[in-house]
């Protein structure tokens, strides 16, 4: 882990995280304050509301990110790795399978995870979109030309994915300082035209602000929300640098930096107002913007690629997990097991991008999608955090209840600030998050039906080779492995194989694969071995949702139980399962129907678990759920 670097160690992990886990919040003074003051919020732009708006900024920097996130949440560490698919196992794992918290847990899991995916397409269109309005903020007449250079920039984003991101990825900490730098510098730029402003920093601005406007104050909520977008990124990478690189990017570089850009913003709109057209772009004049727009759209794409790379993450943490089908996974990099390219993810994410890109057509527009999709997975992240620390770490009630009501409280006025944006905006990352909630929960809901199924028909393994092996069928050389499931009794291949060929092997391996709730299994407790008698053994092997799962390599590590296995000896059986609905029985015929067509499309078991193709055998059969 992090603290077992050296202080040079430290430094390039710092550096690094500055670069993957700071990009989305990094690129947030793009375009807050423009929208907090936006005509549509009806906020006057008074000297005394730039001071309330920029402390609440400022304290909500304090509050939601530095306390909430790098102090709290980052000590939620599931084995070193974070995120709200790991927040969700270490939740599920504090209480048992058997209480009635785990299914709302699992749900409240997926849906939070739900939302990430929404936030992971909503991310790449506002920075970029907004990056780009600084076109037309130097020449007005450009204005046309914002939306189509935009879906330049994604598609060529999107298409270099398939190549990885090691190469380019050693530059995004470099260009990451110098955004924070500039960011730094353009701030105490402003400051120092104006030093008045540092008593935004005096949190009863924020607290008179709210007070005053009651009603106005809440709806500008919605907008301010959008300077603490990305805060969950400090949590999903930690499995990435580890929590002490993120404190230190945190408290040395990014929340210095972010301070500064946001009093300078404010200083600059209590001497110039003209400037909230856009205020970014404004704060060192016309001379700037052209080299503005240049690095912030360079900082914007690196902020998009942190979100795709988290959503390709995401997949296949639901993948191990049992929320999603099968899917074709590529690794990028050959020294980085983190660095993988899902190409079906990858171009549907595109489709919605683009599809939001023209759709709301601007930046402002998009704001109101932003902040739902933030501050909703936000919320979902304070009440797992209750329950880990609450059942998972034995903290004391009162504690708990006092810990993380003061965060929910602020997470559900957030939350119901942007709620109020949802018929402008708001429904569409809730649509598409309930369309992969429904999705995941679906297929989760589909495997337990066809785990019942295969456990009500299975034959015991035991027993048939015991009656088996009374009048032994003939046996031919080599080593015969068949995938079985955790229900499966005797694997399906194993009975086709003796009714059609009359024949086994002189060594049978029943392998079971087990996904357990942790991100990591280690190699020394990868494998069981059970000798079964007469040449038969039972084998399972254990994988985390962050193990790649290779089935030849864990043959391998049956060696100290005296199992070698040599490639062109060994035949790999497996059942190719047909779903068939059933009316009248299982999930609704709707669900029903999206289960059988996923299961029609998910990867071929042998590829995804990396088995010579030459060396497989598929048996197909047929399962009613």
């Amino acid at each position: 882990m992090a603290n077992q670097h050296t202080k040079s160690g430290l430094a390039g992990l710092t550096l690094a995280a500055v670069g993957i886990v700071y990009g989305d919040i990094g690129t947030s003074p793009l375009y807050t304050m423009k929208e907090v003051f936006s005509k549509q919020h009806g906020l006057p732009l008074t000297e005394a509301n730039i001071f309330g708006i920029v402390s609440l900024i400022v304290w909500g920097l304090i509050i939601i990110v530095s306390l909430k996130y790098v102090t709290l949440v980052l000590r939620a560490d599931n084995r070193g790795e974070g995120g709200i698919m790991a927040l969700t196992a270490l939740a599920l794992e504090s209480v048992s399978k058997n209480s009635r918290l785990y299914f709302p847990l699992t749900v409240l899991g997926l849906f939070g995870a739900s939302l990430f995916y929404g936030d992971g397409v909503i991310t790449p269109a506002m920075s970029v979109l907004s990056a780009m309005e600084g076109i037309e903020v130097a020449t007005p007449s450009f204005k046309p030309m914002v939306v189509p250079i935009t879906l330049i920039v994604l598609i060529c984003l999107y298409a270099v994915q398939r190549k990885g991101t090691a190469g380019i990825g050693k530059l995004f900490g470099p260009i990451m300082i110098l955004w924070f730098s500039v960011l730094a510098i353009m701030g105490l730029y402003n400051i120092l035209r104006m030093p008045a402003i540092l008593g935004a920093f005096n949190p009863w601005h924020a607290l008179v602000f709210l007070n005053e406007h009651r009603w106005v104050a809440f709806i500008a909520l919605g907008a301010v929300v959008l300077a603490f977008t990305g805060s969950e990124a400090l949590y999903a990478d930690m499995g990435h640098f580890g929590s002490k690189p993120i404190r230190s990017a945190w408290f040395f570089i990014v929340f210095p930096s972010l301070t500064l850009n946001y009093l300078g913003q404010g200083a600059l709109l209590v001497m110039n107002p003209a400037a909230v057209e856009n205020p970014f772009y404004n704060q060192l004049g016309a001379w700037s913007i052209y080299p503005l727009v240049i690095l912030s759209t360079t900082a914007a794409v690196i902020a998009s690629q942190s979100t795709i790379s988290g959503t390709f993450s995401m997949t296949k943490q639901a993948i191990s997990l049992g929320f999603l089908p099968r899917m074709e996974i590529v690794h990028t990099s050959s020294k980085e097991i983190g660095q993988i390219y899902i190409p079906v993810v990858n171009w549907v994410q595109l489709a919605v991008v683009v599809g939001a890109v023209i759709g709301f057509g601007s930046s402002s527009n998009l704001a109101s999608a932003y902040g739902i999709a933030n501050t909703g997975t936000m919320l979902v992240t304070s009440m797992l955090t209750f329950f880990v620390i609450r059942y998972g770490w034995k903290y004391n009630i009162y504690l708990c209840i006092l810990a993380t009501g003061f965060f929910l409280t602020i997470d559900v006025t957030l939350f119901s600030a942007n709620a109020l944006k949802f018929f402008h905006g708001g429904y569409f990352p809730i649509l598409l998050g309930l369309v992969i909630f429904t999705v995941m929960l679906t297929w989760k809901r589909g495997r337990e039906l066809v785990f019942d199924n295969l456990k009500k028909h299975a034959i015991p393994l035991e027993d048939f080779l015991a009656s088996l092996f009374v009048s032994p069928p003939v046996r031919v050389a080599g080593t015969a492995v068949f995938l079985r499931g955790e229900a499966d009794g005797v694997p399906h291949a194993l009975l086709h194989n003796l009714s059609h060929n009359k024949i086994l092997h002189e060594r049978v391996i029943f392998l079971t694969l087990h996904n357990r709730e942790i991100p990591w299994v280690p190699f020394s407790e990868r494998i069981k071995v059970t000798d079964m008698g007469n040449a038969c053994y039972q084998i399972d092997v254990y994988y985390g949702f962050k193990n790649e799962p290779d089935i030849p390599n864990a043959l391998a590590l049956c060696a100290p139980y005296g199992l070698t296995f040599e490639p062109m000896e060994t035949s790999y059986f497996i059942s190719r399962q047909t779903i068939i609905s059933t009316p009248g029985s299982g999930m609704a015929a709707w669900r029903e129907s999206i289960f059988v067509a996923m299961s029609r499309i998910a990867r071929d078991a042998a590829d995804f678990y990396q088995i010579p193709s030459n060396r497989v055998i598929e048996v197909g059969s047929q399962v009613e759920i």
